[in-house]
């Protein structure tokens, strides 16, 4: 098949081991970004099969109805990204492996990464140093403090494993179901949603974003938190409120924010007043962005290639394109 990989920014696909999955076909990495679905239809117009690089790329209605030998989209976990309903009207098959059994270790530890970076004012000190002076002012100590985890999946858990191993308290809240959970499991959950934020010395997002979970985190949750708390986001902008990061800055509640994820992705503006403000560590969306990561997750995106040339295709989204 002729197969299309998009938003491959590093070039770095083809030189992990998974890469030899794809010896078959015929593979074609675009290592640039395209939103301008005419110049995207250009480009694809022989693609049989299209691999996406998670949501780097929005595959809607009019970049799909141009693509008339496009047969397959194959890639991984959930697919706000991509309308479905054109891809059936198309005659696209979607296939997304979305039972992963394993955490990704890479946002988990990034997440960590950060957490250390918040408490020691990392970058601060850093550019203190350069600027030829000496120590900022003091930072904190992780052990004894409590960790507010929101959501209690694969990611948050993994989280607090390397928590609990630095001496943190970990407190959970999310949905009902994922808080029944939790506390079924033994672990701590907060009598109220006041009570997670206000308790908490740190807070990392670790939920899904869905239609139910946009604008979860509000204004008001993150002005509860303590001053000198730190609030980290390495899963969906989306899922906090509009305005309200800015909002917590002014108010300086809480003290840090730590963000991977931005509204809008690439973000490339050197002047973004989020990305440059003292009290904000900011990546750009770094979590899952790792070798070992990447390798185990498109290995599953070319196992789909390949069982759908070979006529049994796996994960499928719209599986009546399939069978009519």
């Amino acid at each position: 098949m002729k197969v299309h990989i998009l938003d491959d920014w590093h070039d770095t696909l083809r030189r992990l081991p998974s890469f030899a999955k794809l010896a078959e076909h015929e593979v074609t990495i675009w290592t640039d970004h395209v939103e301008d679905p005419a110049t995207l239809a250009e480009r694809l117009q022989q693609a049989e099969a299209l691999v996406l690089f998670r949501e780097r790329t929005a595959i809607g209605a009019a970049l799909l109805d141009r693509l008339p030998r496009l047969r397959l989209i194959s890639q991984r976990s959930l697919y706000p990204h991509i309308d479905v309903a054109a891809c059936t009207r198309n005659g696209v098959l979607l296939c997304s492996d979305m039972g992963a059994d394993a955490p990704s270790i890479a946002t988990a530890e990034l997440t960590f990464g950060l957490m250390i970076a918040c408490a020691r004012d990392l970058l601060n000190q850093n550019a203190s140093l350069r600027a030829g002076l000496w120590q900022r002012a003091p930072g904190q100590t992780l052990a004894g403090r409590m960790l507010g985890l929101y959501g209690y999946g694969r990611i948050a858990r993994q989280v607090a494993v390397y928590a609990r191993a630095f001496g943190m308290g970990v407190q959970y809240w999310g949905s009902a179901e994922g808080r029944a959970r939790a506390a079924a499991a033994g672990e701590q959950v907060p009598e109220s949603r006041e009570a997670f934020f206000a308790t908490s010395d740190v807070v990392s997002l670790h939920i899904r974003l869905t239609p139910e979970t946009r604008g979860i985190v509000t204004s008001a949750d993150l002005a509860a938190m303590k001053p000198g708390a730190s609030f980290l986001n390495t899963s969906r902008a989306a899922l906090v409120a509009p305005g309200a990061l800015q909002a917590a800055l002014a108010s300086d509640r809480p003290g840090r924010l730590a963000l991977d994820v931005f509204d809008r992705e690439p973000l490339t503006d050197p002047h973004d007043p989020l990305v440059n403000h003292p009290r904000v560590i900011a990546t750009p969306h770094i979590g899952f962005v790792t070798e070992d990561n990447l390798d185990l997750q498109f290995s599953d995106i070319y196992d789909q290639i390949n069982a759908f040339a070979a006529g049994t295709p796996l994960h499928m989204i719209n599986p009546e394109v399939w069978t009519r």
